[in-house]
């Protein structure tokens, strides 16, 4: 292959990570001057933000007529977070949820997993279906600015230590536009040659698009939500931590879909196999998190460890499968035959039990 592809592929990597965080820090400065509180900013402008980089991505793949990356990302975006990204918070500390808009979070992203799997039903996200997506995330948001206002003071403050300007404002106004402009310019660019190395590689090693989506492309666009939360979790901000996971969701499914629907000619399609396998796995990975749903519920550690375990399957399984690899059958049955039942028992014992727990 190409060095120069490689190179190119790196480089729009750290364009697109270094375009969100410019971006986020921008527009979070921009808004905290204007007066609006470190909360509202926390759970809107940098949970877009650090959904830049799968929105640049989505949209260059879908006007470019690569429909497999845009919406293999979205869904292997959403995987990554849940599996990955939410396990290794656990893992870092075990996460009490007290934020009552993230409990909330939860059946929304659960229904919102749903709806996009029944809108690829017939092979294709098209105008309408974005139409509807777009709607979905300005109504979460103005839901959310409204939800905000309920919160305790003690969350108020955790968002005032993370994203809080102490009351003034950080930096030249000049300054935070220039910020601003130079986030999207990279994620621009670096959308750009990313999808370019993202088929250079799915051609050289003979598979599909799809695959690079979902694994590579994911995980790359998923570095800022990464740094988020892991970050959020050491310094023991556990509802950042968890929100960010969340909220990101939301926001892939219904802004990062909807756009990208929208924006590319005869909308997205999708491939069966992401019918058939991938976006249920990506539902039942929101429904792994229905036990946030519990007030005061503790996300322990070996929850964490468990999540991690299952990315790290899921990863297996399409590598096994793109190989055509003579371990795929027995691997298959393994997991749908008996570690999958297990945890989902385990997860209900879980959830029932901390339910019926006196609080």
């Amino acid at each position: 292959m190409d060095l120069t592809v490689i190179a190119l592929f790196v480089l729009g990597l750290v364009l697109l990570v270094a375009g969100a965080e410019s971006l986020v820090r921008g527009a979070s400065r921009l808004a905290s001057r204007l007066g609006i509180s470190p909360l509202v900013i926390g759970l809107t402008v940098v949970a877009f933000g650090t959904s830049a980089p799968e929105l640049a991505v989505s949209v260059q793949a879908g006007l470019a007529g690569q429909s497999d990356i845009a919406v293999g990302n979205v869904v292997g975006s959403n995987i990554v977070n849940v599996l990955f990204i939410l396990g290794l918070a656990a893992l870092i500390v075990p996460l009490v949820v007290s934020q009552q808009l993230v409990r909330i979070d939860v059946p929304l992203l659960i229904g919102a997993s749903v709806l996009f799997l029944l809108m690829s039903l017939d092979g294709r996200i098209g105008l309408f279906d974005g139409l509807l997506l777009f709607a979905g995330i300005v109504g979460y948001i103005l839901f959310a600015l409204r939800q905000s206002r309920k919160e305790s003071a003690q969350i108020e403050a955790e968002y005032a230590q993370e994203f809080g300007g102490g009351g003034k404002p950080t930096g030249a106004l000049p300054l935070q536009i220039a910020l601003i402009v130079a986030g999207l310019a990279m994620l621009v660019l670096g959308s750009h040659w990313l999808v370019g190395g993202a088929v250079a590689f799915a051609r050289h090693f003979g598979v599909s698009e799809l695959i690079i989506g979902l694994t590579i492309v994911a995980i790359g666009t998923s570095l800022p939500e990464l740094a988020t939360s892991v970050v959020a979790a050491l310094r023991g901000e556990r509802d950042i931590a968890v929100g960010n996971v969340v909220g990101s969701g939301i926001f892939n499914l219904l802004a990062i879909a909807g756009i990208a629907a929208l924006v590319t000619p005869d909308g997205l399609t999708v491939a069966p196999a992401l019918i058939r396998f991938d976006i249920p796995i990506m539902i039942v990975a929101a429904f792994a998190c229905l036990p946030i749903f519990a007030k005061g519920h503790l996300i322990p550690r070996w929850q964490g460890a468990l999540f991690i375990a299952y990315y790290t399957a899921y990863v297996a399984y399409l590598v096994l499968d793109a190989t055509r690899h003579a371990m795929l059958p027995a691997f298959s049955s393994a997991m749908l035959g008996f570690v999958l039942p297990l945890t989902a028992m385990t997860l209900i014992v879980v959830l029932v039990h901390q339910r019926a727990t006196p609080r």
